[in-house]
């Protein structure tokens, strides 16, 4: 899967964009969860409006985008890779294969605060001279997206019992 033909490896970059939708997914969850108790606490103290206007939804994007940074952040640190990346056999590493620092890590993901920062991110990577498996700030910070296995299958079923 090496890109150093400058050769853009879609698949690659299909496997990342599929984990970041799980990871998404699993954030918005939580960030609907945590925004309703928000909205409650809100509507029962008398501030109806605020959740219920344009605020609101500014709130739970920006809630969402500050979920995205910390959930990515620790999880790329501490556990190598996200929950989207672990399903789907991706790791983060530094360019020499350890793993990556808080710091680090921090530099790769603060564009996950905004979507079109992350899109951004992601075209640049693609389109400037280096390895078309990073986006631009993997390259700064010196990380790299890796498949370290094959995509989660489930076990096929087992096979039914001898006829009597």
């Amino acid at each position: 899967m090496t890109s150093d033909t400058g050769q853009i490896d879609w698949g690659h970059w299909v496997v990342r964009v599929v984990a970041f939708i799980i990871d998404g997914v699993l954030l918005a969850i939580v960030a609907a969860i945590i925004g309703g108790i928000f909205a409650l606490a809100t509507l029962f103290g008398g501030g109806f409006g605020f959740f219920f206007g344009g605020a609101g939804f500014i709130a739970f994007s920006f809630l969402w985008g500050v979920l995205l940074l910390l959930y990515f952040v620790l999880l790329d640190t501490y556990w190598g890779a996200t929950i989207g990346k672990r399903i789907l056999g991706l790791q983060v590493q530094t360019m020499n294969g350890g793993r990556i620092p808080l710091d680090k890590s921090f530099i790769r993901n603060i564009s996950k605060i905004f979507w079109l920062f992350l899109l951004l991110d992601w075209l640049v990577g693609i389109a400037t001279p280096g390895d078309k498996r990073q986006k631009f700030l993997d390259r700064y910070a010196g990380a790299i997206v890796v498949q370290t296995k094959q995509p989660f299958v489930p076990p096929p079923p087992p096979p039914p019992p001898p006829p009597t």
